[in-house]
């Protein structure tokens, strides 16, 4: 499974490299915005991308602009799940660990409702590979009642994605070109 998840690493991140960026986020977030927008007054995680992952801040700015409480994900030592602190545009974020920015420390903890969830590849079953380090697995397993959308670029579906026990299952997954429904209510 291991060599599996990570010769499907490679080919998910040179696919990603090559996608069309112009615009996606935009689109992205309009799809979302109509098709699968999270509950009213649910508190929504996002995550600030970094590389060449699809921008969701527009999706993001519209949700805040919605009245939707934002929070990020601050990345902690390795085995644990993700500890969401609230978030606003404007406030700062600091580097975190391999390339991420995040909320300072000293940002109020939060408890999402609603996850935007960060993959590298996605399936038509809803299996989501990710960066390897298990983060958002633990997370979810955490948040069972939680709301969970992939995002990625359209390019970044695969046949199948190399999946084992402890990989959470998402809800939906967003791209640049719409939405995918995989567990009936469990992203909204």
């Amino acid at each position: 499974m291991r060599a599996a998840k990570v010769v499907a690493r490679e080919e998910a991140m040179a696919r990603r490299a090559r996608a069309d960026a112009a615009g996606a986020g935009q689109a992205l977030a309009a799809h979302v915005l109509r098709d699968a927008p999270p509950p009213s007054g649910a508190v929504v995680a996002g995550f600030w991308p970094m590389g060449h992952e699809i921008d969701i801040r527009p999706l993001m700015r519209a949700l805040e602009a919605r009245g939707h409480r934002l929070c990020l994900p601050r990345t902690p030592k390795r085995g644990l799940p993700l500890d969401f602190r609230a978030f606003a545009f404007g406030d700062e974020l600091v580097k975190g660990p391999v390339g991420t920015r995040q909320p300072a420390e000293d940002a109020p903890p939060c408890v999402p409702d609603w996850l935007i969830v960060p993959l590298l590849a996605f399936d038509r079953a809803g299996r989501r590979l990710g960066y390897g380090g298990g983060y958002y697995d633990r997370t979810l397993a955490g948040l069972p009642g939680a709301g969970t959308l992939g995002v990625a670029y359209a390019c970044q579906e695969m046949d199948v994605v190399p999946s084992g026990p402890h990989d959470a299952p998402l809800g939906a997954v967003a791209t640049e070109a719409g939405v995918m429904w995989f567990r009936k209510g469990s992203s909204g």
